[in-house]
C-alpha cells in the first residue's frame, strides 16, 4: 500500500454500531443493581442492630453485594465479559468448582475445542465459519504449550475454492493475565469478521490469534525474546507463522500477511512488526504504545535489549528494507494513546512510511476500544492485501 493509497476504512453504520455495542455483561444496570442491593441490605443491618445473627448474615451479604458491584463495574469500563459464554470461558481457566462452573455454564460444552480439524488441532464450525484451535508447543525456545486460534472464512473447506488461498491477520492478546482466546471473546473477532465479510467490506481472510503467553499468563512478557526466559518474538516469528503456511493455504508472503494486537499485544505487534519487515508489510494496533514503561524489568537490565525493543528510541533511525503500513486505533477517552498513537504515526512519516491514526470516540484503553476499532483494523489490512506488491 502506497501512501497514497493508505486511509482510514469508511464502514457502514450497522457494522460501526454493532462493534460499539455493550454486551448484556457489560451493562451498567448490573453493577447499579449490585450496590442499589448493598444499600438495601446495609440499612436493614443498622435497622436490626439488635439481632446478633442477623447482623452478621446482612454484613456478609453486604460484602458479597458490595464486591459483586465492583467486579461488575470494572467490566462495564473494560468490556472484558459480555456474555454468558465470555464468563463460562474465563471460569473455565480456573481450578476445581470454578472451571466445573465455567464448564456448566458452557452452552457450547467447550467449543471450539471438540472437533478434529486434521490440522494438528481441534475446531468447531459456526455459521460456515471454522475455528481451529492449533497447539504449537515450541520448548527450544521456552513454549512449553501454545493454543493458537486460526479462523477460517466461510467456504474455506468448500471443494470449489480448493485452490484459493488467503491473507492472513495475526492478532496478539493483551498482558498481563491476557490469552489468545480474548480475541474471540472480548474482542469478537469471529463476529467482526462475518459482518465484514457478509456486507462485502473485505475479502476472505484467515484471522490466527496467537498465543504469547508462554504457558504463563500472569507475566507482562511484552511479547518479548526475554534473556533468560521465553523467546516469544521468535515463536511467532519463526515458530507460528510457519506452521501456518504449512497447514492452511495461505497466501505466504509479506504483502498478505498482516500482524496486529491490543495493549502490550499492540507493543508487541509494533516491535516485531518493525523488527521482521520481511515478514510483516502491514500492521493494525490498536491501544498502542512505543516504550516499555514498567514492563522493562522483565528485560533484566540488560540495557542493549532494552534499546533494541524500544520502537521510541529506534524508530527515528531506522531503515526500511522494504514499505510497511500502519493502522493505530485509540479512545477518544484515553488522551495518553491518542498522543502516543500520533508520536509513532509521526516518527513513521519521518522515514518514509504509512501511517493512519484511527480515533474512536469516548472509549478508553479498555476492551471497548480493541473491539470497537477492530472492523477498521482488518478493513484496512483488506485494503493492503488487495494492493500490488511495492518495490522494495
Amino acid at each position: 500500500m502506497s501512501p497514497q493509497n493508505a486511509v482510514d476504512p469508511v464502514l457502514p453504520g450497522d457494522i460501526t454500531a454493532r462493534a460499539r455495542d455493550l454486551g448484556p455483561f457489560e451493562s451498567p444496570f448490573i453493577w447499579l443493581a449490585f450496590a442499589t442491593a448493598a444499600v438495601a441490605v446495609l440499612a436493614a443491618v443498622l435497622l436490626l442492630a439488635h439481632r446478633r445473627r442477623g447482623r452478621r448474615w446482612g454484613f456478609t451479604a453486604f460484602g458479597v453485594l458490595l464486591l459483586l458491584a465492583a467486579v461488575t463495574a470494572v467490566n462495564s469500563y473494560v468490556g472484558y465479559v459480555r456474555t454468558s459464554d465470555d464468563l463460562a470461558r474465563l471460569l473455565q481457566r480456573g481450578p476445581g468448582l470454578v472451571n466445573l462452573a465455567g464448564r456448566l455454564l458452557d452452552d457450547d460444552k467447550g467449543a471450539p475445542e471438540s472437533e478434529p480439524t486434521g490440522h494438528g488441532g481441534t475446531g468447531v464450525a459456526t455459521a460456515g465459519q471454522r475455528i481451529d484451535v492449533v497447539p504449537l508447543p515450541d520448548p527450544a525456545h521456552g513454549v512449553p504449550s501454545g493454543s493458537n486460534y486460526v479462523i477460517l472464512p466461510p467456504g474455506y473447506g468448500d471443494p470449489a475454492n480448493a485452490a484459493r488461498r488467503y491473507p492472513v491477520v495475526y492478532l496478539i492478546h493483551g498482558y498481563p493475565f491476557g490469552g489468545p482466546r480474548d480475541w474471540l471473546t472480548s474482542g469478537d473477532a469471529p463476529g467482526t469478521l462475518q459482518a465484514l465479510q457478509q456486507a462485502a467490506v473485505i475479502a476472505p481472510m484467515i484471522v490466527v490469534s496467537v498465543d504469547l503467553t508462554a504457558g504463563v499468563p500472569s507475566t507482562d512478557w511484552e511479547c518479548l525474546d526475554v534473556p533468560g526466559g521465553p523467546q516469544l518474538e521468535t515463536y511467532l516469528a519463526r515458530t507460528v507463522v510457519p506452521a501456518i503456511d504449512s497447514r492452511y493455504r495461505t497466501l505466504a508472503d509479506r504483502a498478505h500477511r498482516a500482524l496486529g494486537g491490543m495493549s502490550g499485544g499492540g507493543f508487541g505487534a509494533l516491535n516485531i512488526g518493525l523488527h521482521h519487515v520481511d515478514e510483516f508489510a502491514t500492521l493494525v494496533i490498536a491501544l498502542p504504545y512505543d516504550d516499555l514503561n514498567d514492563s522493562v524489568g522483565v528485560l533484566g537490565g540488560d540495557q542493549a535489549a532494552i534499546a533494541a525493543n524500544t520502537p521510541r528510541r529506534y524508530l527515528p533511525t531506522m531503515k526500511f528494507p522494504a514499505p510497511i503500513s500502519v493502522m493505530l486505533a485509540v479512545g477518544t477517552g484515553a488522551p495518553t494513546d491518542v498522543t502516543t498513537a500520533h508520536r509513532i504515526a509521526d516518527a513513521l512519516h519521518a522515514r518514509g512510511q504509512e501511517a493512519v491514526v484511527h480515533a474512536e470516540r469516548g472509549f478508553n484503553h479498555t476492551w471497548h476500544t480493541a473491539r470497537a476499532t477492530l472492523p477498521y483494523l482488518l478493513a484496512f489490512a483488506d485494503q493492503a492485501f488487495r494492493q500490488p506488491p511495492a518495490a522494495s
